[in-house]
């Protein structure tokens, strides 16, 4: 019996098994935990019914309540009565249910605690209304009537279809003013910035001359011209999406007044059919990706933290890449291979185990503080004491990344030139290229799968990173895209959003943490997707290059 056991673990097989579970527990791990995420947060965006009912107060007294059954967890009974609630003997747990009133400038709070036996006479009545709302979050109640410049225009069964069409006129006026604040008036006051600053500039230098101002001024003449004419257009504009007004009844039948131009979705969960919230969730999912966030980040979507993580990941890459090749191939072709070359490469490894808070703080001191802050003495004296670079922003985020993930890239890169045969070099060498030709042409190319799996290591740890990046350049919320059509286009010196630093604030400085807690979810399983298909994007890449240049090690 001893002797086939101890064959079997001197021939490794133990180990093998023992390697073979590891990896399958840390998949079920991972996959379950994507699971988890993804159950939590993409849950959020169906059309829950809403449930009316009557709750039974400690005193006995009832009060009519109504909303959505957000959580339910088991509490002990022993609690509950410690609390004041009245409770059966033989109960050992009651259910409890964490639900979404709404209506937040009408109770001051969102959500309540309820014990499920409290809850008598339940139902799930047709007419009940869920607004969406930019402001105070949902509504839940009915619908009174619609109004009209102070007049009745719908009341009753007649109100539902009218108020769905005014609220599309609304939204369609209200995109407009968004499109003529956000991008005309927008571009208008950053030509009006650009002369400001080349008008202070001139003045700075004492070339503030009438004529050297005369262009200036004309050119402010024109952009005054076009935003008063905006300004006009914006004021026919808001007094058409302020025409119309909802009075709308909660629970109590306290009625409520709500401007059609503050309501962002209007439906009834209660009446809606399957395939009516399919669709529902398919906008809801859409509107999550591709729109702009409110509500302290509570609500609506979380498109500017996509595009910033994106955009910063992209020039990250476009930064640490070079430098990364460039010092690999220093320290494995050109660098004489003695104590000072592992001296540098153990330096290299150990930078790669250095907290990213700390490249936080060298960015925040090196790159802001004084790299910034010459630019701005050197290149933008006209905008101080207002700092252009000398304040975080998105290239010194992108760099300070791209110092955290260079040590990566070089490891990645050196092992790579490490694994190419000498007899290719020299091969390349007797047929008369030069050595830089043979690194150019034989070696680089050889070994560029091996830089894009450093590249793909890179934006796996950068893309993730928030520690650094909250003192860098990262803000709760940037009113303006790092790139838009403005001129110079590509603003480095921007502040930029983020969706590691988006779950940080929403998950722990959020004022209305249960709204929140889905959207952590949502926003961390969307962070895991995006840093997914940059990583598919790199890989695919590199599978290309080595399929092109699997010759060559033949």
């Amino acid at each position: 019996m001893r002797t086939p056991l101890r064959k079997w673990f001197k021939d490794g097989d133990p180990w093998i098994w023992f390697n073979a579970g590891a990896v399958a527990i840390s998949m079920i791990m991972v996959f379950g935990l994507l699971a988890l995420i993804a159950s939590r947060g993409l849950v959020h965006f169906w059309a829950h019914d809403v449930l009316q009912a009557e709750l039974v107060g400690r005193d006995g007294q009832t009060m009519p309540i109504i909303g959505e059954l957000v959580e339910t967890e088991d509490v002990p009974a022993e609690q509950l009565r410690g609390a004041g609630y009245k409770v059966a003997p033989d109960k050992e747990f009651l259910q409890r249910n964490l639900m979404k009133l709404g209506n937040r400038d009408v109770y001051g709070t969102d959500f309540k605690w309820v014990i499920d036996e409290s809850l008598s006479d339940r139902s799930y009545p047709e007419q009940v209304v869920v607004l969406e709302r930019r402001e105070w979050g949902n509504f839940y109640g009915f619908i009174s009537r619609i109004m009209e410049n102070g007049e009745t225009i719908a009341s009753g069964n007649a109100a539902w279809p009218e108020l769905n069409q005014r609220i599309e006129r609304a939204l369609d006026i209200y995109g407009e003013i968004h499109d003529i604040e956000k991008v005309e008036i927008g571009g208008i006051n950053s030509r009006m910035e650009r002369l400001r600053l080349k008008q202070r500039g001139l003045e700075l230098r004492g070339n503030d001359t009438p004529e050297n101002l005369l262009s200036i001024q004309e050119d402010r003449a024109v952009l005054d011209a076009e935003y008063k004419l905006l300004q006009e257009r914006l004021l026919e504009l808001y007094a058409k999406v302020s025409r119309d007004t909802l009075i709308a009844e909660t629970i109590e039948g306290k009625e409520v007044r709500i401007e059609l131009s503050k309501i962002v979705r209007a439906y009834q969960p209660n009446n809606m059919s399957l395939f009516d919230k399919i669709i529902f969730y398919v906008e809801k999912v859409v509107e999550f990706v591709s729109d702009d966030p409110r509500e302290a980040n509570t609500e609506g979507g979380i498109f500017p933290a996509i595009y910033g993580t994106i955009l910063m990941v992209i020039l990250m890459s476009v930064i640490v890449t070079p430098f990364g090749v460039v010092a690999a191939v220093y320290l494995r072709e050109y660098a004489s291979q003695g104590p000072m070359t592992r001296i540098i490469r153990i330096a290299v490894n150990n930078l790669a185990g250095v907290p990213s808070i700390v490249y936080g703080v060298f960015g925040l001191g090196f790159f802001i503080y004084f790299v910034g802050s010459g630019i701005d003495h050197a290149f933008f004296p006209e905008a101080l004491p207002s700092p252009t670079f000398g304040t975080g922003g998105l290239l010194w985020a992108s760099i300070t990344l791209a110092i955290l993930t260079l040590p990566v890239v070089i490891v990645a890169t050196e092992e790579g030139l490490s694994r190419i045969p000498r007899s290719i070099r020299e091969g390349s060498l007797a047929l008369g290229a030069t050595k830089a030709e043979t690194l150019w042409r034989v070696v680089l190319p050889m070994a560029s799968p091996a830089m894009m799996t450093g590249v793909i290591l890179a934006i796996a740890r950068a893309a993730g990173e928030v520690a650094p990046l909250m003192l860098v350049g990262v803000v709760k919320l940037a009113p303006s895209l790092p790139l838009d059509g403005n001129y110079p286009f590509l603003h480095l010196d921007q502040k930029f959003m983020h969706l590691g630093f988006h779950i940080y604030d929403v998950g722990f400085q959020s004022p209305n943490v249960e709204a929140a807690r889905p959207l952590v979810y949502a926003t961390s399983l969307l962070l895991v997707i995006v840093i997914a298909l940059l990583n598919l994007t790199a890989v695919s890449i590199r599978n290309q290059l080595r399929e092109k240049y699997k010759a060559l090690e033949m």
